[in-house]
């Protein structure tokens, strides 16, 4: 069911978002070789409990999923897209990582995702992130009531494909709020005119994933992580946007 939100509950999302960025912000300075993903997944819950806040992830049981998300921050290294379990590596010199958070703070959920280089990476690594995440902001300029989410997917498919890269076709978007994942779902590819028709007082986590060769992945062998099958690397950048009545607002950014 889709569920429109009242302004008090974008209120309590925006001062959930805030928490979710100031976080977000604190573990990417963090970021730099030699640090592990166990380091940073630790630093994340502290930091979130220390706002006042709980990790939305932590203990999080997705329909279908055969056990409960173990971990505060998803950190997804290189080849993989989304739902990386953070572990003992250590980050290295031209690795490429994916922050994954989200915070649940007053009774509501926000998300957002951020992808970053290590060190010094090849020019083509460099575009795949900056091209994600122009996509994410092209997406976000775009968004208003009473506009099909299929505009908005095919222009976000054609930025993609035009500078070489995919677009990650089994996983997309979705509804926040009280549920970490609501409906709708929003893919980032599609043909002008397909539904959902946005509306406002919809919040929507908006998050392009991108792979710099082919666009299939799979479930990795500890049933969370998705990675690209033909093992190139991917981006990806997510915000929580409310729809407003002139635009989309971004609940996670300062």
């Amino acid at each position: 069911m889709i569920t429109i939100k009242t302004p008090e509950e974008i209120k309590i999302m925006r001062q959930g978002g805030k928490i979710l960025a100031h976080v977000l912000r604190e573990l990417a300075a963090e970021v730099r070789v030699g640090v592990s993903l166990k380091y940073l997944d630790g630093l994340a819950e502290k930091l979130i409990l220390g706002y006042g806040a709980k990790p939305s992830f932590k203990g999080y049981k997705p329909s279908g999923a055969q056990k409960a998300y173990p971990s505060s921050l998803c950190v997804s290294l290189n080849h993989e897209v989304v739902h990386g379990v953070p572990d003992s590596r250590i980050l290295k010199e031209g690795d490429i990582v994916g922050l994954d958070l989200g915070v649940w703070y007053n009774g509501y959920h926000t998300d957002s995702a951020v992808t970053l280089p290590i060190g010094r990476v090849s020019s083509q690594t460099d575009k795949l992130i900056s091209v994600t995440e122009d996509v994410l902001n092209l997406a976000i300029s775009i968004i208003k009531p009473q506009i099909y989410w299929g505009d908005i997917a095919y222009e976000m498919q054609k930025r993609v494909e035009t500078a070489g890269f995919s677009v990650v076709r089994e996983l997309t978007g979705h509804g926040v709020g009280r549920g970490l994942q609501e409906d709708p779902f929003f893919p980032n590819y599609g043909r002008k005119g397909d539904e959902p028709l946005l509306k406002e007082g919809l919040v929507i986590a908006v998050e392009p994933m991108v792979a710099a060769g082919r666009p299939e992945v799979e479930l990795g062998l500890d049933g969370f992580v998705y990675q690209t099958k033909d093992k190139s690397l991917a981006a990806h950048f997510e915000h929580t946007v409310a729809i407003g009545k002139s635009g989309a607002e971004i609940l996670t950014r300062l």
